[in-house]
């Protein structure tokens, strides 16, 4: 008998849980990195909107006429501006790009908090694929103002608002998803990798909105709204929201009584623990990611009660009763400070290093992307720490006191030249996204797991959006007070930045 070749002993290896597991590690992982994808173009065209013209020379102004109208054929002669598309031509120009931000992630914000109740009660799989439909649909729209020869303001800013409002349905339902199938025992490790989808769809879609900024910038947002709607549909057809829906033996440990997250239809009561057992403390989700299955399998036998969602099941906790799990109000204000900043980056970077570096708007939105390569290894790293450490709060805390004076010596070296810029993109993104890269992963899903829920796991998602709506909150805050105070210098963004780490590390020190 012929030996089996050595792939097919590495397939046979895993058992049929562990493939499961990695097939959802995996979808989950690129539908929420086409949520970020589809975000990203909206601070590469910024360049775009807005261009630095000087017209002191009439040979400079003459050829920078006969290239806006090369690149921008639809535009009406009326409306053509050596400054940049209408109305963001204006001297104001920051303000009407502020509020852009601003209004996508008030709205994300707003939004938040009333998805995280409304997915606790609905097929996550129906909800994320509608999500992802309509997300795709509203990215889109913005970038038809291009093609349709939009000059109105109020026309983009309502695009901004609607993509806002749908996109709050991607981080409840993945997060709850994948808190289904992945217990507490190397979380934060796993979830710090798995977490790399936000840097990940951070730098696709810095790529692909920077391929056609300057060419045809509408493209840049129409091409990332397919990519998230085609997404949507690779979520309706293989996302398994549960692993009791495909008979799967993976569950929490024997101390759970109950199992049922989302609009799962099952509800496990598990066998009374004796007295010597219950004497041990046990946390209701301990348990490793990719144990055997011989140590979680279930039966359903007489000892085992199984009733169907409804007026008898268990129900999904309350926005009260989500608020009073010890450590969801500070980690949410922790994740205000620290989401402001890393959003601040994520949205005014490229113009920043448009400004600063004197560079065209594609070089910039590439070199943008080494902000998110750093948020990659800053998030991995705070999971790993966490692990180690078994303190998520510390590990936050130290991250944070680092990052203050790094976005001083950001401000000060990016002045430098490029290679600074590099060097600093590189640790900035690791210290700024990994606290806001813990908080919402590994932190979201041990709160809303917390023994004090005595096994009523169906607060996950909405735990996680309580986090998640207060720290778009900063988000949309931190947008918004750059385009205020940038006109009066970049220093003085990057001091704002400082006082925000500075409040994330005060509210941090609570928790520690």
């Amino acid at each position: 008998m012929a030996q089996l070749p050595p792939g097919i002993r590495f397939i046979t290896s895993f058992s049929r849980d562990q493939w499961y597991r990695a097939f959802i590690f995996s979808l989950t992982f690129f539908l929420y990195a086409s949520f970020h994808l589809s975000r990203k173009p909206i601070s590469i065209v910024k360049g775009e909107l807005h261009k630095h013209c000087a017209a002191s020379h009439e040979v400079e102004v003459n050829s920078y006429k006969e290239y806006a109208a090369q690149i921008q054929p639809v535009k009406k002669p009326s409306n053509v501006s050596q400054c940049g598309w209408e109305p963001f031509d204006k001297n104001n120009y920051k303000q009407l790009l502020g509020a852009l931000d601003y209004s996508f992630l008030c709205a994300y914000a707003v939004g938040m908090y009333l998805s995280g109740i409304i997915g606790e009660r609905l097929p996550i799989r129906y909800y994320l694929t509608v999500g992802m439909l309509a997300s795709g649909l509203f990215t889109a729209m913005f970038g038809l103002g291009y093609f349709y020869n939009i000059h109105n303001l109020w026309f983009y800013i309502m695009a901004q608002i609607a993509n806002g409002l749908v996109q709050t349905t991607g981080w409840p339902s993945v997060v709850t998803c994948i808190g289904n199938w992945f217990g507490k025992g190397r979380r934060g490790l796993i979830m710090g990798i798995w977490n790399s989808h936000t840097s990940v769809g951070n730098i696709l879609g810095s790529l692909i909105a920077a391929y056609w900024v300057s060419t045809c910038w509408g493209l840049s947002f129409v091409m990332p709204g397919v990519i998230i709607a085609v997404m949507g549909i690779v979520c309706f057809l293989f996302l398994i929201e549960h692993p009791k829906d495909i008979s799967c033996s993976c569950t929490p440990s024997s101390s759970s009584k109950t199992f049922l997250n989302g609009a799962s239809r099952f509800r496990v009561q598990m066998p009374t623990l004796n007295a010597k057992e219950t004497s041990k403390p046990q946390d209701p989700e301990m348990q490793h990611l990719l144990i055997d299955s011989e140590n979680c399998s279930v039966s359903l036998n007489s000892s085992t009660v199984v009733t169907g969602e409804g007026k008898h099941g268990t129900s999904a906790i309350s926005f009260l009763g989500a608020l009073r799990i010890p450590g969801v109000i500070e980690f949410s204000f922790c994740l205000l400070f620290a989401k402001l900043v890393s959003y601040t980056f994520l949205f005014w970077l490229p113009l920043y290093i448009t400004n600063v570096e004197h560079l065209d708007a594609k070089r910039a939105g590439d070199l943008s992307t080494l902000f998110d390569v750093g948020g990659i290894f800053g998030g991995i790293l705070a999971g790993l720490i966490s692990d180690r450490l078994e303190k998520r709060a510390s590990t936050c805390g130290m991250m944070l006191l680092l990052a203050a004076p790094t976005l001083y010596m950001f401000s000060a070296v990016s002045k430098m030249g490029l290679e600074a810029t590099v060097v600093m993109l590189l640790i900035s993104g690791a210290l700024v996204n990994g606290p806001y890269a813990l908080i919402t992963t590994a932190v979201s899903a041990d709160l809303g797991t917390h023994k004090s829920l005595k096994g009523n796991a169906r607060a996950l998602s909405t735990v996680t959006a309580i986090i998640d709506g207060t720290g778009s909150v900063g988000a949309a805050l931190g947008p918004l007070l750059a385009g205020l105070i940038s006109p009066s210098g970049w220093n003085n963004v990057f001091y704002m930045l400082m006082v925000a780490d500075a409040c994330a590390l005060l509210v941090s020190l609570k928790i520690l």
